[in-house]
């Protein structure tokens, strides 16, 4: 992700969610998390191991995780390590928790209005 395209999503919390669902709708950038989410950082290789995907697979998902702020990589001699980053997934729930209560509060509204109504 550019920095253009970074400042732009960080001024609107919208597109930030929404690469973050994006990049989480998919089933093996979901397992990829689940690896991850150890909390230790992990090469292609090892996130490779035991799949049938390719590493350029991987690398492709990864950097779909990375462009939504998920997931976070460093160099460590020859090898590109990928670490989670949990803030995008949490600032995403809470978006999430928001909403729901936005939904609950109107469904509240609407069952008063009919309850009011009724004869």
């Amino acid at each position: 992700m550019s920095s253009r395209t970074k400042a732009a999503a960080s001024n609107h919390p919208e597109r930030r969610h929404a690469s973050v669902f994006a990049a989480l709708g998919d089933r093996t950038r979901l397992a990829l998390i689940g690896r991850l989410s150890c909390g230790e950082r992990q090469s292609i290789s090892r996130l490779t191991k035991g799949s049938r995907l390719t590493r350029q697979a991987v690398t492709k998902h990864l950097r779909v995780l990375e462009g939504a702020g998920l997931v976070m990589c460093s160099r460590k001699g020859r090898e590109i390590l990928f670490e989670f980053t949990p803030g995008p997934m949490e600032e995403a729930k809470t978006y999430l928790d928001e909403v729901g209560r936005q939904w609950e509060d109107a469904l509240g509204r609407l069952k008063a209005f009919i309850a009011a109504h009724q004869g």
